[in-house]
């Protein structure tokens, strides 16, 4: 069952969401080389315990972790250890999110180590991020879920791949609904599946996550000994980007956006919906 919140309710979910801004930037910056994923999760915990919050990661189907760290080939749910020492060059994609009074938030970015990437790696991500933000586009009233799953998928194939050949959007793992838990209905795909028909009207009330995950190969993973770590199966490394919307009355609002979108929104001809916290 699709979860619709009232203004109230979204009200809360955009004081989780600052939340999990702020956890995003005091992890980018603690992201620099010699650092390691868990210096990372410590990073989180102090700027959860600082708000008052809760995180939704940590114990959730029993993962270690307050945030998931996701290094070069790691898709998603990469564990923090000592053992991972961040070094120059690297990328790595941050996901995590907070409870406040049990209304949720989730987010996760793709960060560069230091310095001297790729240039095929800073396309990787720019287009990663450029896809999610045509998905929160698409978050209009009337549109189907599918119509979110199109605009991700659009944007991607008609990106040029440096090198040639085409990018691997995941197909294991994608977007889903969020509310009073952190997974709920619907789950979006970040591709277009006809098999699963058009999905749920988008109303105001609806709330997603949405999260596309790229990689510079294949779409396939697999997932490690721990039970948590996805990686591409043929070992490319991947961009991972998440924000959490919500379908008001007055358009969408990003509520895991420090600005709820407003900036990014304009630039694509939409107006963001007030921020009911400002």
């Amino acid at each position: 069952m699709v979860q619709i919140k009232s203004p109230e309710q979204i009200a809360k979910m955009r004081e989780a969401g600052l939340v999990v801004a702020a956890i995003h930037a005091a992890t980018r910056e603690a992201a620099v080389p010699g650092a390691t994923t868990r210096d990372l999760d410590q990073v989180a915990r102090k700027v959860l315990a600082e708000h008052d919050a809760k995180p939704n990661f940590l114990g959730y189907g029993g993962f270690p972790a307050t945030i998931c760290t996701s290094v070069n080939e790691v898709v998603v749910h990469g564990i923090p250890s000592d053992d991972v020492v961040l070094k120059d060059g690297d990328v790595i994609s941050i996901d995590c999110g907070a409870i406040i009074d049990g209304w949720h938030g989730d987010a996760a970015y793709t960060a560069f180590v230091g310095s001297g990437h790729a240039p095929e790696l800073v396309e990787l991500s720019r287009v990663t991020e450029a896809s999610m933000w045509a998905g929160i586009a698409a978050m209009k009233q009337g549109n189907r879920l599918v119509d979110v799953s199109r605009a991700i998928e659009t944007y991607i194939r008609r990106q040029p791949k440096p090198g040639g050949g085409k990018y691997g959007i995941i197909e294991d793992y994608g977007g889903h609904g969020i509310g009073t838990e952190m997974h709920r209905d619907p789950h979006l795909l970040n591709y277009v599946d006809r098999k699963r028909g058009k999905g749920p009207k988008l109303v105001p009330g609806f709330c997603l996550a949405i999260e596309p995950m790229v990689s510079l190969g294949t779409p396939r993973t697999e997932v490690l000994e721990d039970e948590w770590t996805v990686v591409t199966t043929d070992g490319t490394w991947s961009s991972h980007w998440e924000h959490s919307v919500a379908l008001t009355e007055q358009g969408p609002l990003v509520l895991t956006a420090v600005d709820g979108g407003k900036a990014k929104l304009a630039e694509m001809g939409i107006t963001a919906a007030p921020d009911p916290l400002a």
